[in-house]
C-alpha cells in the first residue's frame, strides 16, 4: 500500500538519513477524556485509493458526493485528508499546505458549509512516511502543541497521527510509543477544539490496552490493509478476541473499508462491511465517492449494518461456536 509496518523500514531509514536530536518523551500519566467519538467514528480517507495523489479539489468533490450520494444522512461525517497536504514550515514554524493544498483553512470552510467535518494528518516523527521516501511531507516532531493550535485555529475536528518516521527519533518501546502520541494528545485538549484523536502505529504494543490513556479515541490494531479478501479476512476475523476494549469514546480501528476499490466482490465486500459493524469499528470509506456503484452505496448505507456499528451502548461482539472457517459471532445490542 506504499507504507510499511514498523520494523525494517525504519531501520533502513534511521541508519541512512540523519534525524533530528531526540526528545525525551515525557512521563506517562493518562490524558483526561476529551469526550469525542461516543460511537465509532464514520467518514471518508483518501489513502486507500489515491494515497498522496490528490489535492484540494478532490477533497471538496469528496465532500459534495458524499452529501449528494446521501452517505451523510446515513452518518458519515469526516472527510479525512491524509497523507500528502504539507511542505514543510514557515520563517515562524508554522506547518504549510503544499502546491496541491495552497490553503487549509480554506479547504475547512468548505467541508464545513456541507454540513460535514474534516480530518488531517500528521505523524510524531519528523516526516511523514512517504516524506521518508523522498516525498517531503512534514511531521511534528518538536512542535507538537504548536500544530495542534494551527489544526485547531484552521478548523479540522480529526487528527490521524501516524508513527512513520518516529521510529527514528524514539526506541520502538512501549513507553515511548505511550509518550510519543500523549504529546499531541494533551496538546489537542489544549487546543480549544474538540478533535478526534485517531493514533496510527499498527497495533505496536498492544496499542488496545494504553491507547485511550494516550488520549486516543481510536487505534490502528494492524498494518495496512489491503483490497484482498485475503487481507480483509486475516484482519477482520483477528480483532474479534480484542473487542472487549473498545468502549464508548475509545475504538479499536482495523483500518478503513476498501468497499468499492475493486478488488473483492460483492459478498467480499458485504462480509468486510458486516464484520466492521459487528466489531464497532470506526467506518472510514475509501473508495471514490463520485463514481459509486449501486452495489457499493447499498454496502456502504446499509442502515441495518450501521445502527449496529453505532450502537451507543457498546458490548462486545463475542465467538459463539466456530467449525473450520465457519464461525457464529453475537454481539448483543
Amino acid at each position: 500500500t506504499g507504507r510499511e509496518p514498523l520494523t525494517g523500514w525504519f531501520e533502513r531509514v534511521s541508519r541512512d538519513e540523519a534525524f533530528p536530536a531526540r526528545i525525551a518523551p515525557p512521563e506517562l500519566h493518562d490524558v483526561p477524556d476529551s469526550g469525542v467519538a461516543p460511537t465509532p467514528p464514520m467518514g471518508w480517507n483518501s489513502w486507500n485509493k489515491f494515497q498522496d495523489v490528490f489535492d484540494d479539489a478532490t477533497v471538496r468533490q469528496m465532500a459534495d458526493a458524499m452529501v449528494s450520494s446521501g452517505m451523510s444522512k446515513a452518518g458519515y461525517t469526516y472527510i479525512v485528508v491524509d497523507e500528502g497536504w504539507t511542505s514543510g514550515r514557515d520563517a515562524g514554524g508554522k506547518i504549510t499546505g503544499n502546491g496541491k493544498f495552497p490553503d487549509m483553512k480554506t479547504l475547512a470552510d468548505y467541508v464545513h458549509s456541507k454540513g460535514l467535518k474534516i480530518g488531517i494528518y500528521s505523524s510524531p516523527g519528523p516526516q511523514s512516511c512517504s516524506g521518508r521516501m523522498g516525498g517531503g511531507y512534514q511531521g511534528s516532531y518538536g512542535h507538537d502543541a504548536e500544530d495542534a493550535f494551527t489544526f485547531a485555529a484552521w478548523g479540522y475536528d480529526y487528527l490521524k497521527y501516524d508513527w512513520c518516521s518516529a521510529g527514528g527519533v524514539y526506541s520502538n518501546t512501549r513507553e515511548d510509543n505511550q509518550g510519543a502520541y500523549q504529546k499531541m494528545g494533551e496538546a489537542l485538549l489544549k487546543a480549544g477544539r474538540p478533535i478526534v484523536f485517531s493514533l496510527c502505529q499498527y497495533g505496536s504494543h498492544d496499542v488496545w490496552k494504553w491507547g485511550a490513556k494516550a488520549g486516543g479515541n481510536l487505534w490502528r490494531t494492524t498494518t495496512d490493509i489491503a483490497d484482498r479478501w485475503e487481507s480483509m479476512d486475516r484482519i477482520g476475523f483477528a480483532q474479534i478476541d480484542i473487542n472487549g476494549y473498545n468502549r464508548p469514546g475509545h475504538w479499536n480501528d482495523p483500518d478503513m473499508l476498501e468497499v468499492g476499490n475493486g478488488g473483492m466482490n460483492g459478498d467480499e465486500y458485504r462480509t468486510h462491511m458486516s464484520l466492521w459493524c459487528l466489531l464497532a469499528a470506526p467506518l472510514m470509506a475509501g473508495n471514490d465517492l463520485r463514481a459509486m456503484s449501486d452495489e457499493t452505496k447499498a454496502i456502504l448505507m446499509n442502515e441495518e449494518a450501521i445502527a449496529i456499528d453505532q450502537d451507543r451502548e457498546f458490548r462486545p461482539v463475542t465467538r459463539l461456536s466456530q467449525q473450520g472457517k465457519s464461525e457464529v459471532l453475537v454481539r448483543p445490542l
